[in-house]
């Protein structure tokens, strides 16, 4: 009797089971996929296929040399770098392995394949080789429109060069060049980026899928940078009170071009976690005060892994204020304009912010009230590092807190 994986295997259509095959191995770490690469090429079993197997490389690719050290050859998430040659931007890939490409004598292969004894495991190292050749001319052809796409954020770093390209969107173009042959379906671009980093001209690292940017998220800088402004024209004089939203829209077309509803600023402001114009109005000091902060993200254990680096900063966690009925009927009464003004529970600092955060998270902090706000799920927490005196960085952000609002985060039950 057939093993039950075995009958289930028999069962999947050979293009299915193809398909399968070629998204995991879109996934594989870079690591992974280089090692893959010398084990086939050193394997017997290529050897065995090489009159009929040419090793080249992708059609217009560059490899860094061995003794260019100026890649970040120690990050093994870095595919390559982007470089400025002769007036336009290119892509140097940092192994040579990611370029990799095999030419096939056709005619021999077929041959070789009908033969009746034709060993399976040759058949598999074929079926790998013309995987990797998947992979690296799907890589190059991404790379080439990314680097065409967003050549003017590229050069700048500044993040308003940004423009809206969706994988879709990215797909749709890929699918439409005649001389890519591989199907490019958004699927397998968010499985090839998934974990990729580039080194940008100004020598920073970028995951790659930062690139690959929504419209709301390039709405985003555009709205900070505005709110930025906004702080330093309050402490110039030039605006007695914040910005309403419709402000906000009006500076944006008028300054970069870009048409917003008031809905959408109102959504984007959410995710910043910048408060309306009337809230801001009373919490400026504080607003200048964490200027530089991250983004809010999510208070999870997935997001800790993925973007709280094991850094020393200081660190702001918020929750999800909603309004007792009590409130919604005596209106703003003087005891009540703290909690209805900002959500934030807890200022803190730490040597290591990944660990402290997820102490917070697992209830390990000795803090029972923090814990019972966190363990609600709504926690969301943003920061900014600090390598030196983070303890007294920690200490002024505290204070300027109780300046702005009156009382310290309900959750901070001691002055640091």
């Amino acid at each position: 009797m057939k093993p039950p994986l075995q009958q289930y295997n028999n069962k999947i259509d050979s293009a299915l089971l193809g398909k399968i095959t070629l998204a995991r191995f879109l996934v594989l770490p870079l690591r992974a996929f280089d090692l893959l690469v010398a084990e086939t090429e050193s394997s017997a079993e290529f050897f065995a296929l090489r009159p009929w197997v040419t090793v080249g490389q992708v059609a217009g690719t560059q490899v860094a040399h061995d003794s260019d050290t100026s890649l970040p050859t120690q990050v093994a998430t870095v595919l390559g770098e982007v470089r400025e040659a002769d007036h336009r931007l290119i892509f140097v890939y940092q192994r040579s392995s990611y370029v990799r490409e095999y030419q096939f004598d056709e005619g021999g292969v077929t041959s070789l394949v009908s033969q009746p004894d034709f060993p399976p495991e040759l058949a598999g190292v074929l079926c790998r080789l013309r995987l990797i050749n998947t992979r690296n001319r799907l890589t190059h052809a991404l790379m080439q429109m990314v680097l065409a796409s967003q050549a003017a954020y590229l050069r700048s770093g500044q993040p308003l060069m940004l423009v809206p390209l969706t994988q879709a969107a990215i797909s749709a173009r890929l699918r439409s060049t005649s001389t890519l042959s591989v199907v490019a379906d958004p699927g397998r671009i968010s499985r090839l980026v998934r974990g990729l980093s580039i080194t940008l001209p100004n020598r920073k690292v970028a995951p790659l899928s930062t690139l690959f940017t929504k419209p709301r998220q390039v709405y985003r800088h555009f709205v900070d940078h505005v709110i930025k402004k906004e702080t330093a024209w309050m402490f110039q004089g030039v605006l007695r009170e914040p910005l309403t939203d419709e402000a906000i829209a009006v500076i944006l077309e008028r300054d970069f071009g870009v048409r917003l509803s008031r809905r959408t600023i109102v959504n984007v402001r959410h995710d910043l976690a910048i408060p309306d114009c009337r809230s801001r109005s009373l919490r400026m000091y504080y607003l200048a005060a964490t200027e530089g902060f991250s983004a809010l993200v999510p208070l999870t254990t997935q997001v800790l892994r993925a973007s709280i680096p094991a850094h020393s900063g200081v660190y702001e966690i918020r929750t999800v204020v909603t309004s007792r009925p009590s409130e919604e009927k005596d209106g703003f009464r003087e005891k009540n304009v703290l909690s209805r003004q900002h959500s934030v529970l807890y200022i803190g600092s730490s040597a290591n912010l990944r660990k402290r955060l997820g102490d917070h998270l697992r209830g390990n902090s000795d803090n029972t009230l923090l814990y019972k706000h966190i363990a609600d799920g709504a926690a969301r927490v943003r920061f900014r590092l600090i390598s030196d005196e983070w303890r007294r960085a920690e200490r002024d952000l505290y204070l300027v807190f109780c300046e702005t609002f009156g009382a310290p985060p309900p959750c901070n039950r001691m002055s640091p």
